[in-house]
């Protein structure tokens, strides 16, 4: 089992600890040491040993690098970060979904394993598993394993209800991510419940975070406010301080992902913030998405035009630049649009506010008061 991990990332050379979110930049010359290392069957540089000493407080044990290390090769392909929905299916049904059905389906064992695969030679580092609830998706610790043996730093997000349950806690142990991000609905289990539409929710929930503590894993909360727990938001603040875990809040409903609305009603409009201006992103350039049958796409919101994995293989995603580039474009109703140099929002976010006919203010600068441009 690695100690360590060591691999090109972007333009530069990084070396990171599996379970850990802080890093080491390596200078190319240095990386090449390891790529030798490796194949020569030298034991672990001493420098490194000192680097993982300063930087995470570890003792690497004197054996050889490729036991040690496990050193990545490059990719053609570029790709660092990908998102990967394991499975849409879940154990809540909470109507503010951007994912609508839900529907539990997707690929088998053989196949995920194909998949994550194919992810490595694309190389991918940093892997985002979601759902769904990915927890509750029967392949779950294979693939976390998987992905932790082929050098891929894991982000897991979920409800929470399944972190208690000892097989989830025995696979984000063995496979430790670098952080587990947890949705939170509401302080009461009154809210929770009716928001989740399941008896029981908080309950779990509660205990899942609990095990999640006790485990030490690296948790962050997502507090979601909408307005049926928006009375409980304060609450929710301080059930986070007393837990001592960080979080972040989300405010804005998108439509579903398949340009629905039946999520955004519960938007609460006194808790929109404005948001930032939307300056690019590296969709489909060094980041994607992948769907539970393998079909990737630039990002979780650029789904219409997709490349199936499973059909074409690792070589499809050469095409995916020249996706996010038309998807990127500004068309259909933004087309001449005085204020879309201060958009908030990418073109494919607000082609499906668009498809949802979502109220302007949601998303739009012309939904804003005293914009007529």
């Amino acid at each position: 089992m690695h100690d360590l991990i060591a691999s090109p990332f972007l333009n530069s050379f990084v070396v990171l600890r599996p379970g850990r979110l802080e890093g080491i930049k390596l200078p190319e010359h240095r990386f090449r040491e390891l790529e030798y290392a490796r194949d020569s069957g030298a034991t672990l540089p001493f420098w490194l040993a000192a680097a993982a000493r300063a930087r995470w407080g570890i003792e690497p044990a004197i054996r050889p690098a490729s036991e040690a290390v496990l050193v990545r090769d490059a990719s053609m392909y570029g790709h660092s970060r990908a998102s990967w929905e394991i499975n849409l299916g879940c154990d809540l049904d909470c109507e503010h979904c951007y994912l609508g059905k839900k529907r539990f389906s997707g690929l088998d064992e053989k196949g995920k394993r194909r998949l994550l695969l194919m992810l490595r030679d694309a190389g991918v580092l940093w892997l985002q598993i979601t759902g769904g609830e990915a927890l509750i998706d029967p392949h779950f610790a294979s693939s976390c394993r998987l992905a932790h043996d082929l050098g891929m730093m894991i982000e897991i997000l979920t409800n929470g209800t399944r972190l208690s349950n000892p097989a989830a806690m025995e696979s984000l142990t063995a496979s430790r991510p670098y952080r587990v991000t947890v949705s939170l609905y509401g302080a009461t289990a009154e809210t929770y419940d009716s928001f989740t539409r399941r008896r029981g929710a908080f309950k779990r929930v509660t205990l899942g975070l609990a095990a999640g503590i006790e485990a030490n894993l690296p948790l962050r909360l997502a507090l979601i406010v909408t307005a049926q727990n928006a009375h409980e938001h304060d609450r929710m603040r301080s059930m986070a301080d007393e837990l001592g875990l960080p979080y972040k809040e989300y405010t804005h409903m998108s439509p579903t992902i398949y340009g629905g609305a039946e999520s955004l009603s519960s938007q609460s409009p006194a808790h929109l913030k404005p948001l930032e201006r939307f300056a690019g992103c590296n969709a489909g350039r060094t980041f994607l998405h992948v769907d539970p049958h393998g079909k990737a796409s630039i990002c979780k919101v650029g789904r219409d035009e997709q490349i199936d994995l499973m059909d074409e293989g690792v070589r499809g995603l050469a095409r995916l630049g020249g996706i996010a580039d038309r998807l990127m474009l500004r068309t259909g109703g933004c087309s001449g649009c005085r204020l879309s140099e201060n958009c908030s929002v990418c073109r494919p976010l607000a082609k499906r506010y668009q498809e949802a006919k979502a109220p302007l203010n949601t998303y739009c600068q012309h939904g804003q008061k005293g914009n007529t441009a």
